[in-house]
């Protein structure tokens, strides 16, 4: 190692020491090139400012709104499953004349009417899926299976990332391409769960619906109801979760926190170049 770099030992270890107290802060970093921004991580009250805004909104209050009524009246059909009300119990639980099973009926069928809202109201979007799908999986041609693929991976574009070759993205393209798209793609099996999970709660929803309204609550078979409830639900849920992990991971492969950016410099030899904050590395000569 040249000689003229032994005085910067001192400062050398002065600097590290800056840069690990710079590590210490919660923030994160976004690259532009060879430009790095740290922007802070928003506060619980930023947040929840956020979220208030967004419940001002038209679609904001809609889900609200929607929400609010599954959970209240989700809660009055568990309290009434568990006989949290003995009062209602007359002439006894079990009989069909009593206030708990006329509730239960009610209940069952405004919950009903909820979950027939999401769906039968997203069934045109799902059957479209579901046609790319065969496109994709079933198609005759291999132009056909890659044209249902690119279509389904740019319809679910916010979760899912698609392997790119690089010979087919202009040197363009290939610079400016984000680092989500550059993260590890996403399963194709992945993108067949999501489709089908949707579907399969369509179709679950319509036969319970059939069974809600086809027969009265005298003549209808109590599994059926559990049934097609527990169905719908665990075929939603495991797609829902699936592109919410997808989704996470996605935006924290997007990410560049500033450990990876400063640590790499830390081990060089550093001395101050102008203002205070401000490093320039040194390369050694052998």
């Amino acid at each position: 190692m040249n000689e003229r770099l032994m005085p910067n030992i001192d400062s050398m270890e002065v600097d590290r020491t800056s840069i690990a107290k710079l590590l210490s802060f919660d923030s994160r970093m976004t690259v532009s090139h060879n430009t790095a921004e740290i922007i802070p991580k928003a506060s619980w009250q930023d947040k929840s400012h956020a979220f208030a805004r967004w419940m001002c909104t038209p679609l904001g209050a809609c889900i609200a709104i929607y929400g609010l009524n599954v959970v209240a009246w989700g809660g009055m059909l568990f309290l009434l499953m568990c006989n949290a009300a003995p009062a209602m119990c007359h002439p006894s639980c079990d009989s069909l004349d009593s206030s708990r099973r006329i509730w239960i009926e009610i209940d069952s069928q405004i919950l009903n009417a909820l979950f027939c809202v999401t769906g039968f109201g997203l069934a045109p979007w799902r059957i479209r899926d579901l046609y790319q799908w065969f496109f994709w999986r079933l198609g005759w041609s291999e132009a056909s299976r890659r044209k249902g693929f690119t279509r389904l991976a740019e319809i679910h574009k916010n979760w899912f990332l698609k392997s790119q070759e690089p010979s087919e993205l202009p040197i363009s393209t290939q610079q400016n391409c984000p680092a989500a798209e550059q993260a590890t793609p996403t399963p194709l099996w992945k993108m067949d769960v999501v489709v089908w999970g949707n579907i399969l709660n369509t179709v679950f929803q319509i036969c319970l619906a059939a069974c809600m309204w086809a027969m009265n609550r005298f003549d209808r078979p109590s599994w059926t109801t559990g049934l097609f409830v527990g169905l719908a639900c665990v075929v939603a849920g495991v797609a829902g979760i699936l592109m919410w992990l997808e989704k996470k991971r996605a935006k924290k492969a997007s990410e560049h926190p500033g450990a990876l950016l400063l640590i790499p410099r830390a081990t060089q030899p550093i001395t101050p170049g102008g203002k205070s904050g401000n490093y320039t590395s040194i390369k050694p000569e052998l």
